[in-house]
């Protein structure tokens, strides 16, 4: 995708001494930050002498410096957490860790390469890192996309069609489809080394920068490849999300419902149990005929009965509670999950698009600061990704500690010594009720 913002074509130098004139001569604006001279059917950006003066780029760095930080920091945790880590290597941690690849590599080549020559006013890396870190920008969106549009696929099969999806739901069909996803993102960005141009230009006061812009043939193509981007990288995968988020926490809530229902009855038959033993052997409806000889053995075995019965009960229905409250945590998860898709990437997409067809007015607009903080918002997914689909799951959690303990402590035979308990836990834990409602949780739970 576009993560640059200036979309520029080849001018003649007659054209740029014109407008160089025009703004030494002050009939232009020399204030403005960028001004999109056009001239036939070309344009260029011209950057006044003075630019940058004044401009206090300090929040922006430090933003820019925060998030990029929390995301190689939480990407790499993942990475080193569920390679060295065995008891994690399940199929949907298999595409946590493209998605946490696929994040790491997006933090590393857009967020410096894009705040360096703003703030500079200069791409100062070269022509060839101009068409590699083109090209790598838009391959590492990509595949951090279909990755999450490939665990929503994945927890709706484990979750709706559990029976069905255990068939095909291995690590090596994971490993196929990841690497699928890592082909396809290569092959569609492929245009964008091809455009990628560095494009030296003549400040006002003859100083010469650089910029590393897209040159489009066509200004179709342009239009062309911008909706298909809007189509294949926002809106498709938006809608896939969408429906599966939504059958996941239609199921969880009927999963709710259902284990409700059964707690209300286990409560009205214990209710029922009580009053029975309460009452006057006379007291009956007519419809059962007590045995008077039997009744006090019968009283004896029934209290015994009641009595194992309750303990039982109290850890079922505690269980029983735990499990509502984690379905409902889930299915706020997954709100947030598609709630920040959307936030950190339809601002750009949109963006992107609107320069596509109208960009004098796009660049005029959004230029200098709000474009680049629509930027950070959407680098803002690297580091958000680590924390919803990792760092808030407990098992998660247990083997970030549990891997950097063993890495540390002076002897390991401690940390291979607790992990059957936890094994035991989690055997526990999905052998706990065979329902189709019990097993929503086990599996979407089961995230890390």
């Amino acid at each position: 995708m576009d993560l640059d913002f200036t979309n520029e074509t080849y001018m003649d130098s007659e054209c740029v001494r014109a407008l160089q004139d025009l703004m030494q001569s002050g009939a232009l604006n020399g204030s403005l930050e960028a001004s999109n001279i056009s001239c036939g059917n070309t344009s260029t950006l011209l950057i006044p002498e003075r630019v940058g003066q004044g401009e206090d780029h300090t929040l922006r760095i430090l933003l820019y410096s925060l998030i990029f930080f929390s995301s190689v920091f939480g990407n790499l945790l993942i990475i080193v957490v569920l390679t060295f880590n065995k008891r994690m290597r399940t199929v949907t941690n298999t595409f946590l860790l493209s998605l946490a690849m696929s994040d790491l590599m997006m933090a590393i080549f857009c967020m410096p390469f894009n705040l360096i020559p703003s703030i500079l006013k200069d791409f100062i890396f070269g022509a060839l890192m101009c068409k590699i870190v083109a090209y790598l920008m838009g391959t590492s969106v990509s595949i951090s996309t279909f990755n999450l549009v490939a665990i929503a696929i994945e927890r709706y099969s484990a979750i709706c069609k559990p029976l069905k999806s255990r068939a095909w739901q291995t690590r090596s069909h994971a490993y196929r489809v990841i690497a699928a996803t890592w082909v396809l993102a290569f092959i569609i960005m492929i245009p964008y080394p091809i455009i990628s141009h560095l494009r030296p230009f003549k400040r006002p006061d003859n100083t010469t920068a650089h910029q590393c812009r897209h040159k489009w043939p066509l200004a179709t193509a342009e239009q062309t490849w911008y909706v298909l981007l809007l189509l294949v990288l926002f809106a498709i995968p938006g809608v896939v999300m969408i429906v599966a988020y939504g059958l996941i926490s239609r199921e969880l809530y009927r999963g709710i419902q259902f284990e409700t229902g059964l707690k209300k009855d286990s409560t009205d038959v214990k209710n029922g149990l009580t009053s029975s033993l309460s009452s006057n052997p006379d007291d009956g409806d007519g419809c059962y005929v007590n045995e008077v000889k039997r009744q006090r053995s019968m009283e004896m075995s029934t209290m015994s009965t009641s009595t194992q019965s309750m303990k039982i009960d109290r850890p079922r229905s505690n269980a029983s509670g735990a499990k509502l409250e984690a379905k409902k945590r889930v299915i706020r998860m997954l709100v947030v999950i598609v709630f920040l898709f959307f936030l950190c990437w339809m601002p750009l997409y949109c963006v992107n698009t609107w320069r596509a067809f109208d960009n004098a007015t796009a660049e005029s607009t959004l230029s200098g600061t709000p474009i680049a903080f629509i930027h950070l918002l959407s680098y803002t997914s690297a580091c958000v990704n680590p924390i919803i689909y990792c760092f808030m799951n407990t098992r998660f959690r247990k083997a970030l500690f549990g891997t950097f303990s063993c890495c540390f402590a002076p002897c390991c035979h401690h940390c291979r010594r607790r992990e059957p308990r936890e094994n035991e836990e989690d055997v526990m834990a999905t052998g706990a009720s065979m329902s189709r409602f019990s097993y929503t949780i086990v599996s979407t739970m089961g995230t890390c």
